[in-house]
C-alpha cells in the first residue's frame, strides 16, 4: 500500500501544500511538519523543497526571507491570488474525482 500512497501523493501534493499555505504562511520545514502531523508520515523533505521551488516558479506563492537563529534565512511562503485560483481548481478536480471513484466503489459493492 505504501507504494500506491506515494504515487497518489505525488499527484496531489501541490494542492495539499497550497491548502496548508491557505491556512497559514510557513517555511518548508513547518509545512513538512504540519503534514506529518496530519498523517503524511512518509513525506520526504527533499520532495517538499522541490515542490516549493516549482510553486514559486509558477507564481502561486509570494516568498519572504526571514532571519533564522540556527542558520541561513528561511523562505516563508504565502499563497497569493494565483495560488488561490490554482487551489480552487484543485478542489474542483478533487471533488469530481472523489465522486467518480466513490461511484465506482459503490457499483463494485452491489
Amino acid at each position: 500500500m505504501a507504494n500506491q500512497m506515494t504515487e497518489m501523493l505525488k499527484g496531489t501534493l501541490e494542492g495539499i501544500v497550497l491548502a496548508t499555505l491557505a491556512a497559514q504562511p510557513a517555511y518548508g520545514y513547518q509545512i513538512t511538519a504540519r503534514l506529518r502531523e496530519e498523517g503524511f508520515t512518509d513525506l520526504v523533505e527533499g520532495t517538499m523543497y522541490a515542490l516549493l521551488v516549482r510553486i514559486e516558479q509558477r507564481g502561486f506563492v509570494d516568498v519572504v526571507r526571514e532571519p533564522s537563529k540556527v542558520g541561513p534565512p528561511r523562505k516563508v511562503y504565502t499563497i497569493n491570488a494565483r495560488g488561490r485560483a490554482q487551489l480552487d481548481e484543485f478542489w474542483t478536480t478533487w471533488s469530481f474525482l472523489a465522486e467518480r471513484i466513490e461511484q465506482l466503489r459503490n457499483a463494485e459493492e452491489k
